[in-house]
């Protein structure tokens, strides 16, 4: 992978002169932050934590798939994944087989009480998504992800 370009405007300037409200790492931080606060009580409501939502949303995609992988695309650290895998499993909402092919791996699949959990929190999803998205067009919308899948090419250490 090569090296990315530096940004010109932030080679010689510290935090400070760049301002929080100019730094998109913050930017991410603080709406990502928004959207899980959103979902909070319905999160509550279910029994699921943060960690839990994102790995049952992951699945609601890419069922049986990896618990290597899933740490990666629900962006948990794999200990904190295992407790909630634990409490998803515990809870019934997920099922874990080891790996045909590799007997030291363990893919992970959503139950039906899974299922059910992740649709009902799924409008609360959609819900948030709108919110952040209020008063941008189709457009800019589609750009912005498009610059965030750029971004994430840049810095991903996986191939997906």
């Amino acid at each position: 992978m090569t090296k990315p370009a530096r940004v010109p405007s932030l080679e010689l300037h510290r935090l400070g002169e760049i301002g929080l409200e100019n730094f998109a790492p913050y930017l991410m931080n603080r709406i990502m932050g928004r959207y899980n606060a959103a979902l909070q009580q319905e999160m509550a409501a279910l029994g699921l934590t943060t960690p839990q939502m994102r790995s049952l949303a992951v699945l609601s995609v890419i069922d049986g798939i990896l618990i290597r992988e899933l740490a990666v695309y629900a962006v948990v650290q794999q200990s904190t994944l295992s407790r909630a895998l634990e409490a998803l499993d515990r809870d019934g909402m997920i099922r874990r087989e080891t790996d045909a092919e590799d007997s030291r791996a363990t893919r992970v699949f959503l139950t039906d009480a899974g299922r059910a959990a992740y649709e009902r929190l799924w409008p609360h999803m959609v819900e948030a998504y709108q919110a952040m998205f209020a008063g941008i067009s189709d457009a800019e919308q589609q750009a912005f992800v498009g610059t965030l899948k750029t971004m994430l090419r840049n810095i991903r250490k996986h191939d997906f």
